[in-house]
């Protein structure tokens, strides 16, 4: 007979895996790591060497920019669909602008990052617009300016600045990313900040009970507001690094990144509630995602097909947070 709840709802059972995945959220994500690895070398043999790793980390770096943004809007039990677009038009900035000076064209990008996240921030925080409404919003102004700006574009697509190019797909002793020694400070500052500092402690508050937060005189509006700036900022800059590795700039670049976005945030134990998790799950995610797109590559697996495999993802491990979240 299948037990139920206080509140009539079927109670679900895992205490060895759940008890797993709340105690040792890194040694079971760093487990899955090895696995997939395990399993990539076993289908395509040599597939773990350092050069490999290497490559790994550089197809990671950009994703891992990217969700780090969305891993702040989950924590306060929000979330951001604009990050792509944020990212896409980034990018189309830098490849733009790159003739007039690079250090110009990535003060503009990171600009533009930071003028989407301040208008997502008004829009959540002071006039809450529901967040997914909001960024689903921004997402379409970005997507339809972008494709204006591209009839600009009449001898071509826009170049980018070889520093730019360099910075996204080049190394340094021959194996170490230059993408991932721009990835790791922010990941170092973002991993600090939400432990040790006042906003990330306002950030888990605000996604575990805004009401409570209102009353005990956080302004919970300031909280979301910089929550979806740094949001803006950190897709621009994964759109440096993306549109540096490609070397080329198009209007669906950081499209598929949108729900992997997402996928590397939940695997990484954030839950879409908010309030719990943390970026240093994402960072597990990302490159669990980014193994597992290079076994899907070498299977032969289509793009469409890979993002059935992320969107279910994302649905199971909501599913699971649903189930797993304590009675009202």
């Amino acid at each position: 007979m299948t037990p139920y709840t206080a509140t009539g709802r079927p109670e679900v059972r895992w205490p060895a895996a759940r008890r797993a995945l709340a105690d040792r959220p890194a040694l079971t994500l760093g487990g899955i790591l090895v696995l997939l690895l395990a399993a990539t070398d076993a289908v395509s043999p040599g597939f773990v060497t350092p050069h490999q790793l290497s490559t790994t980390l550089l197809y990671a770096a950009p994703l891992g920019a990217l969700a780090a943004g969305q891993t702040l809007a989950m924590l306060t039990g929000g979330i951001d669909l604009s990050v792509s677009a944020t990212a896409t038009a980034a990018a189309y900035l830098i490849a733009g602008l790159g003739a007039r000076g690079t250090a110009q064209a990535v003060a503009v990008a990171l600009a533009l990052g930071l003028a989407v996240g301040m208008t997502n921030g008004v829009g959540i925080g002071v006039c809450r617009v529901q967040p997914l409404i909001m960024t689903l919003g921004m997402a379409g102004v970005l997507g339809g300016a972008l494709t204006l700006a591209s009839l600009t574009f009449t001898n071509g697509v826009p170049v980018v600045p070889d520093a730019v190019h360099q910075l996204g797909s080049g190394t340094v002793l021959g194996y170490l990313p230059l993408d991932t020694l721009v990835w790791a400070p922010l990941a170092i500052a973002l991993l600090a900040g939400l432990a040790r500092s006042g906003l990330g402690r306002a950030i888990y508050a605000v996604g575990d009970n805004p009401l409570a937060c209102r009353l005990a005189g956080i302004r919970v509006w300031q909280v979301l507001l910089l929550t979806y700036v740094l949001g803006g900022v950190l897709s621009a800059i994964a759109g440096i690094l993306l549109v540096g590795y490609t070397n080329a700039a198009d209007l669906n670049l950081a499209t598929p990144y949108l729900l992997q976005s997402v996928a590397a945030v939940v695997i990484g134990g954030t839950s879409i509630l908010g309030g719990s998790g943390g970026y240093g799950g994402t960072i597990l995610g990302a490159l669990i995602l980014t193994v597992l797109d290079s076994l899907l590559t070498i299977l032969n697996v289509s793009q469409a097909g890979k993002q059935m495999l992320y969107g279910a993802i994302v649905l199971g491990l909501a599913w699971i947070y649903a189930r797993a979240a304590p009675a009202e």
